[in-house]
């Protein structure tokens, strides 16, 4: 194993690359009680058209989250009753790029890694229990699409993108998961639950040579072609449509205005462009901006005002939303002081807050071992170290917020969608 020095933080991560194509990262923390173990495939929600075996397939919306829980069966019966014996606490879940399984215990980790590492690499799927988790998945989308939360921002992805699949709902809808068959996902999971596809992220005071040792004695010994993605064709940067708006049982209005960014850059310049983005967004609305403040005082909002800057395959986007009684106000004021700051430039002191508020930010989230692994995983999976976000951040300066915000917090590239109350 290489040990990666990272001096600017004072830490340490070990890697190994297995002859299966597999990368792992342990990064040992000696005497912490909790091990966790992150293990993750670059296959996400948006992942519906892809080129398996020479031909081009396109599968049913919310395939990658279906798939991700029928992996939990296996011959032997369901693997979550395995771990609760050992005591161990497992999840998972499925973004629009990545699935993810994980499990965090204080003893017996290498057997309960073991475990995580041979359900998700071995499927079982039969008719029966296909059909079966169809009718629990279906509730569990009824039971959000209910949810004005889920709506407003569902809602507004569907005004940002014409053809992105950004637009579409990572667990799918009823409907599409109705098409599902264990063909399908023997298919999906051939072409993306490969070693060169997937990385295993270790937390905890444990043995990295151990890891590695266990990982390759369990996992297939080759790993799969890399796979062609199709994430729809380039599009503007106008929205699709400009507002959407509905009806359900809220108690005063709720919107989410959302921003059409230009594609991110894999790489570091990613991780560059992220940290721009989220100190952006503190600058222009965040609870110690000066619009907030203006706002909350004039009773225009009352304190649920939030957003951030997202990054996805071929998208990214800055959604900001929450309760006004005049969601219009919120929007135009938005643009306004987007304009301002761009144009007249962000006071230096508030700049300064907002740096020293993100770099510290960063540096909190390396005390969650979720966190550490939720993070190496997306850089790795993008192409960046995360571990050199402070160097990476030294690189930012505030005339680089400045341009984020002249450059994409505009009204040409601006949707909202609006959750009224029922009349």
């Amino acid at each position: 194993m290489d040990k990666l020095e990272y001096t600017a933080l004072g830490q340490s991560v070990c890697h190994c690359l297995l002859p299966n194509g597999l990368n792992i990262y342990v990064d040992v923390r000696p005497e912490y009680a909790k091990q966790f173990a992150f293990f993750a495939t670059r296959y996400g929600g948006m992942d519906i058209r892809f080129q398996l075996d020479g031909k081009w397939l396109d599968t049913p919306a919310g395939i990658a989250h279906y798939l991700e829980h029928k992996m939990f069966d296996t011959q032997e019966g369901n693997v979550l009753q395995e771990l609760a014996k050992n005591g161990a606490h497992d999840n998972a879940f499925t973004s629009s790029a990545v699935t993810a399984y994980y499990v965090e215990c204080t003893e017996k980790f290498y057997e309960n890694l073991r475990i995580l590492l041979s359900f998700v690499s071995v499927p079982y799927f039969t008719q029966e229990s296909v059909d079966k988790e169809q009718g629990i998945i279906a509730q569990e989308i009824r039971m959000i699409e209910d949810d004005p939360d889920w709506r407003v921002y569902a809602n507004l992805m569907e005004c940002l993108y014409r053809s992105s699949p950004a637009r579409i709902p990572v667990a799918g809808s009823v409907e599409s998961i109705r098409q599902i068959t264990p063909q399908t996902l023997y298919d999906c999971h051939k072409a993306f639950y490969t070693p060169a596809n997937m990385v295993l992220v270790c937390v905890g005071d444990m043995d990295p040579e151990k890891v590695a040792a266990e990982a390759e004695a369990i996992l297939p010994g080759q790993s799969g072609p890399a796979i062609d993605r199709d994430y729809g064709s380039e599009e503007s940067l106008s929205p699709a449509a400009e507002e959407k708006c509905m009806n359900m049982e809220v108690s005063m209005p709720m919107f989410l205005a959302g921003y059409k960014c230009r594609p991110p850059e894999e790489g570091e310049a990613m991780l560059r462009q992220s940290i721009i983005g989220d100190m952006a967004c503190d600058v222009l609305f965040g609870d110690s901006s000066p619009l907030y403040t203006r706002l909350y005082e004039q009773g225009v909002i009352n304190g649920s005002l939030g957003g951030n800057f997202d990054m996805l395959p071929g998208a990214a986007y800055v959604y900001v939303g929450g309760d006004a009684k005049e969601p219009e106000q919120v929007f135009a004021e938005l643009n306004a002081q987007a304009r301002r700051l761009g144009e007249e430039g962000v006071d230096e002191a508030l700049y300064q807050q907002i740096r020293r508020s993100a770099y510290g930010g960063m540096i909190r989230s390396l005390n969650s071992f979720e966190n550490i692994a939720v993070s190496m995983t997306e850089g790795y999976f993008r192409g960046f170290d995360y571990y050199r976000f402070p160097e990476v951040f030294e690189s930012v300066g505030k005339a680089d917020v400045e341009a984020f915000l002249r450059e994409n917090i505009t009204p040409d590239h601006a949707a909202m969608s609006r959750i009224d109350p029922l009349a």
